[in-house]
């Protein structure tokens, strides 16, 4: 192996490290779900609001994150927002009530999507597109590495302390991290010349009007908004509904990890060697299928249940390494920190809606089982084959295979 590789290895490693620490933030809030809704006495609908404060204030952030994002040093600008990212933590786990939770997770979010759109920023600074497939695919497991360790290991805190305790143990996992970006990610400086508030209006105004940007930002925003509707509640309704104890919670995303890390990295090579469109069709239309199949789950042995949240997460987190691959492919170099942080913004915002949404659409009936979770499922599969429309858009515009 060449010295080359041998460096982008690292930085992948480290780049996937720091998605690991902010999603873990995000995702140990949907098994925490059954608690916080006993805890504190809450509605599905205050729950979802909970979920998506995050993504909201992530999305609405972003957007003035996107006016300088091509200002600083990526390095710089990454450490900042992780510096950020640390203190809302902090200050979830310190929170007391509802309210002061819900306070901590607007400053998490707001800090960590920045976060997000900086890490993908440097993956297409630092790795060549022709094994850039293969690095988001090993960017993006850290959705499965969250789920493998730090969900089930949140969780194991929560039960054995309380709830507050998994948070401190995200903080520290991410302090750990910090330091390693600190020590071995390279500085990536911009060629942009600086510029006033006034020029980065004018800058930010020419991107939001090239049509092939919003061609991109429209599909990971729809595959966002395909997915979370259906994520935040999987846990209250295979408790509810399909009669999963909650000690057997973890399990979900253990099991769903372990096959998730193996699949991402497949489908990151694949879509290398097959072309980013020709996997993203594949991998988006078989994700229907465990969609459906969730959404519809009456009750089940374990084993069944575990297979089917295991395959839906298998595909439906896999969808977004093709579709980042190309996306990332659509932005000329000079805008791509501007663009990936408007992308994020609108995934965000659409992730935030839609869990919005699903809380509204969510209903509970007398016994306490959740009601209209279908309903959820059939608007996710709209939300996907919209997707696949505008891939395909892409597909014709930029010949990508």
């Amino acid at each position: 192996m060449s010295e080359e590789l041998k460096k982008e290895r690292l930085y992948i490693i480290i780049l996937a490290a720091i998605q690991v620490a902010h999603i873990l933030d995000f995702v140990i809030m949907m098994p925490l779900g059954p608690m916080f809704m006993r805890t504190f006495h809450i509605t599905p609908v205050a729950f979802s609001t909970l979920v998506s404060a995050y993504t909201f204030s992530a999305g609405i952030v972003g957007f003035l994150g996107a006016l300088y994002a091509d200002h600083f040093d990526r390095k710089k600008f990454l450490l900042f927002n992780f510096t950020g990212f640390i203190i809302g933590t902090f200050l979830c786990a310190r929170a007391w009530d509802f309210s002061s939770l819900l306070s901590g997770r607007i400053i998490a979010g707001a800090f960590g999507g920045i976060l997000n759109a900086s890490v993908l920023s440097l993956v297409a600074d630092l790795i060549p597109f022709e094994r850039r497939g293969r690095a988001m695919g090993v960017v993006m497991s850290a959705f499965s590495i969250s789920s493998i360790l730090g969900v089930p290991t949140g969780l194991y805190i929560a039960n054995q302390l309380n709830w507050h305790w998994s948070f401190y143990f995200i903080c520290l996992v991410s302090l750990v991290f910090w330091l390693m970006s600190l020590l071995i990610l390279p500085s990536v400086k911009q060629a942009n010349k600086p510029r006033g508030f006034v020029d980065n209006l004018q800058n930010f105004k020419k991107i939001i009007l090239q049509k092939d940007y919003w061609h991109g930002f429209f599909l990971t925003s729809m595959l966002g908004f395909s997915i979370f509707m259906i994520i935040p509640f999987i846990s209250p309704y295979m408790v509810r509904n399909v009669g999963v104890a909650e000690k057997d919670l973890p399990l979900i995303y253990l099991i769903g990890g372990l096959c998730t890390i193996v699949s991402a990295r497949v489908i990151g090579q694949l879509c290398d060697k097959l072309g980013s469109f020709t996997m993203f069709k594949r991998v988006a239309i078989i994700s229907l299928f465990p969609v459906l199949m969730l959404t519809n789950l009456p009750p089940v042995p374990l084993w069944c249940a575990l297979a089917c949240t295991t395959v839906f997460t298998m595909f439906g987190s896999g969808r977004f390494i093709p579709a980042m691959t190309m996306v990332s492919a659509v932005v000329k170099p000079e805008d791509r920190g501007t663009f990936m942080s408007l992308e994020n913004s609108l995934r965000q915002l659409s992730s935030g809606l839609s869990s919005q949404l699903a809380g509204l659409i969510i209903g509970m009936s007398v016994s306490g089982r959740l009601t209209h979770y279908s309903w959820l499922g059939f608007l996710s599969v709209f939300c996907t084959l919209t997707a696949i429309l505008i891939a395909y858009h892409l597909k014709n515009k930029f010949q990508f295979r």
